[in-house]
């Protein structure tokens, strides 16, 4: 079923009233948060990359109160277990059974605060809970529920006693970005507002989990022309084929940019995907699916400039709309 004109038209005011509902914990970070909340509608996750007290927790609390939804926090550590993550079997005594106590993963909206810093096997855990979307318990599955995503976070420094996330765990998610610090203007009006300690709890319900569903629907019936799957193919191989890179764009990578440009593009009031939406989501969503070869590393070759290459080599279809 095709999408029709008022019905992008209304995802964009819904989606653009959402931006500005969670602009009041965050200010300033328009794109950051339309990327978020492109994460959430594309059915995908989020990872941030940035320094300590740039909003990443009110970020998380913010989009999760903006869909009246539950929201759980993980501050990784190395001694984090994975039942930490997903919950742990306990005996009650009055019925002589194990019950299933749901761990902190089971919420709307997860933040999973420095994931960096625990295990291999505790980051496991929960990027298997990101794809399956339930937990395993005593061979019973429990759903984590709807909408569902989590907003990882890594600290760019201070890398001792960290576990890097592996290529192919990385790729899991749908996008890599980084909130960064306000400027000078916004900075002098947080700190005119010192007192409120958490900006987030400012910000009220604009839809309901229930909406969330209907506009992801909606995103699914968003137009894609050949041209533009030509496109993202062509993209994906070239990454493939470039000298500094020894692990290019999988298929799974170029059906999340699919996903992504999708709901770029209905956010804006389209009902189909132009070439611009490919480019405007290449760094966020290449960004962290590129591996660099080690020479490339040793020269201090940037993945950020092989994107940029990627998008000025690579061809641009003469595509108008649908």
């Amino acid at each position: 079923m095709s999408l029709e004109d008022n019905e992008a038209r209304w995802f964009a005011e819904t989606f653009d009233k959402m931006v500005s509902n969670i602009e009041v914990a965050i200010s300033g970070k328009d794109r950051v948060i339309r990327q978020a909340l492109t994460c959430l509608f594309a059915g995908g996750h989020l990872l941030l990359e940035d320094n300590p007290g740039t909003g990443k927790t009110q970020l998380a609390k913010a989009l999760a109160n903006t869909v009246q939804g539950t929201q759980g926090r993980i501050q990784f550590t190395p001694d984090l277990l994975p039942s930490d993550i997903t919950g742990v079997m306990i005996y009650d005594q009055r019925s002589q059974q194990f019950v299933f106590h749901q761990g902190p993963v089971f919420a709307n909206i997860v933040l999973a605060d420095e994931i960096n810093r625990a295990s291999p096997k505790t980051q496991s855990a929960l990027l298997e809970v990101m794809e399956e979307a339930r937990v395993t318990a005593e061979g019973k599955g429990y759903a984590v529920g709807s909408p569902f995503m989590v907003i990882a976070t890594q600290n760019p420094i201070e890398q001792a006693g960290t576990y890097r996330l592996p290529e192919a765990q990385l790729d899991r998610f749908l996008m890599k970005t980084s909130i960064g610090y306000p400027d000078h203007d916004i900075t002098v009006s947080l700190l005119a507002n010192a007192d409120a300690r958490d900006r987030s709890a400012a910000v009220g319900p604009v839809i309901t989990s229930a909406v969330v569903a209907q506009m992801s629907e909606r995103v699914n019936q968003v137009h894609v022309d050949t041209a533009i799957l030509n496109y993202v193919a062509t993209l994906s191989e070239e990454s493939r084929r470039h000298p500094h890179v020894a692990l290019g764009l999988s298929v799974r990578g170029g059906l999340a940019f699919i996903r992504c440009a999708k709901t770029w593009a209905i956010s804006q009031g389209r009902p189909y995907v132009t070439p611009d939406d490919i480019r405007d989501l290449a760094q966020p969503v290449l960004g962290h699916r590129l591996l660099l070869g080690d020479e490339a590393q040793f020269t201090g070759v940037q993945v950020a400039d092989i994107v940029g290459d990627l998008i000025n080599d690579v061809s641009v279809p003469a595509y108008r709309g649908r």
